[in-house]
């Protein structure tokens, strides 16, 4: 690859959109390609493991020891989009991540880290086993009579997001709502165009808008008359002995809100999504729940919910053979990086009982998943309540049916439809068009 000048900007088609770091590549640009993502990984890991997108300014990075060698390496590698160069990616990520744990660096992401931290360690959330089991079948109860449901829309979703909002403290009837910020949050232009920019650039504007008047209020009513909810508890901490700024707070509420739900309803759609393509595996896992805990694990791996991470070199590196530049914007593809053949063996298939399996799906390091004991959880009681409910559990739609998720960096589906015979009731699978 020729080394380029730094301080030159690429050459770009005039009818190319803005730099966007936050958009998908070219590669993955359709939603078939989006969808099975992981040929171009296989490419890119064998002829260019560490390559610059002159579209996007960016580095993309494909193998499994480059990924977790940035991961573990915060001082070289940013967290904080504000030390990026890249104009499109400091604008991208403002509002959202620049007062939360997810846009810091160290000391203040161990400051800010530690003010919610004891709420998500296993065995805090351990505790909230009974209720998600609740919830969960809650869920399933209103549409066992059917013999069919959306994953997304009557499980996958609802289940995490109730949790997140009772832990916040907020009204989980206004769920409807809290989906539509958080698509729009991690929404990218189906386009790429100018124009098609700019909309989703002000949808995410308008929302950012709406989150900020929705939790002030809420911020100042705790204030007034704190509970026993999360958002009282970030309302009365104090970092380094000062409380939080009023931009600290509300980046806590909305980033617990949106990476409370998101991740799990795409780790927990994608698993139901794996196993219909393994039915042999489904009837395993009925026989031998126990190994739910693995399976999780390897939908994680698989089909990780969260398929690329951002950071922004802090100074000139190498990596895989490259020279990186402060200010440049590296992407670690997770999702490529866990299905890399030199970490895993038989790393296309998806092998339900893998042991050891070091995927990077949460991340690692000082940023790795802080809601990763919970979303963990959420997943296996929900999968466990859905194989204990129903049999015969059989996607609607094939592959070419489905659509992706408008996202550069999350990986699910927005519907995933799914017929199944419930024990005992008169429901009969019609048969095969």
């Amino acid at each position: 690859m020729a080394e380029r000048d730094p301080h030159t900007p690429p050459e770009r088609p005039s009818n190319a959109r803005p730099p966007g770091v936050l958009s998908v590549p070219e590669a993955l640009s359709t939603p078939e390609s989006w969808l099975d993502p992981f040929g171009w990984y296989a490419e890119m890991r064998e002829t260019e493991p560490v390559h610059w997108d002159a579209d996007r300014e960016c580095w993309d990075v494909f193998r499994h020891a480059d990924v977790s060698a940035v991961l573990s390496d915060p001082e070289t590698f940013s967290s904080d989009p504000r030390n990026a160069s890249n104009e499109a990616f400091r604008r991208a990520s403002e509002g959202v991540e620049m007062e939360t744990m997810l846009g810091s660096d160290p000391p203040k992401h161990e400051h800010l880290r530690g003010v919610v931290e004891e709420h998500f360690r296993p065995r805090a959330v351990a505790d909230l086993a009974p209720r998600i089991e609740e919830i969960a079948e809650d869920c399933l109860d209103d549409v066992l009579a059917d013999g069919e449901m959306d994953v997304v829309a009557d499980l996958a979703y609802p289940l995490p997001v109730i949790v997140i909002a009772e832990l916040l403290g907020i009204p989980s009837e206004d769920r409807e709502t809290f989906k539509r910020w958080s698509d729009s949050l991690v929404e990218t232009p189906t386009e790429r165009s100018e124009a098609a920019a700019r909309e989703v650039e002000d949808r995410r504007q308008q929302t950012l808008d709406e989150l900020r008047e929705y939790f002030d209020d809420l911020i100042d009513q705790r204030k007034r008359d704190p509970g026993d909810d999360l958002i009282s508890k970030v309302v009365t901490a104090e970092i380094e002995h000062r409380p939080l700024s009023a931009e600290e707070m509300r980046g806590f509420c909305v980033l617990l809100l949106v990476a409370g739900n998101i991740t799990t309803t795409n780790l927990l759609t994608n698993a139901v999504w794996t196993l219909t393509e393994h039915p042999e595996t489904l009837e395993r896992l009925q026989s031998e729940p126990t190994l739910l805990t693995k399976a999780v694990e390897e939908v994680l791996r698989y089909r990780s919910p969260v398929q690329a991470l951002g950071r922004v070199a802090t100074t000139d590196t190498t990596l895989g053979g490259q020279t990186i530049r402060q200010g440049d914007v590296v992407v670690l593809w997770v999702g490529s990086a866990n299905r890399d053949p030199d970490a895993f063996e038989r790393p296309e298939e998806f092998v339900v009982d893998r042991t050891p399996n070091q995927h990077l799906a949460f991340g690692r390091g000082i940023h790795y998943c802080l809601g990763a004991p919970l979303a963990r959880l959420e997943t296996r009681l929900a999968l466990s309540a859905l194989l204990d409910s129903v049999d015969d559990i059989e996607a609607v739609a094939t592959a070419d049916g489905l659509t992706p998720v408008r996202s550069a960096f999350i990986y699910g589906v927005e519907s995933f439809p799914v017929r199944f015979v419930a024990p005992g009731s008169d429901v009969r699978r019609p048969p095969p068009a």
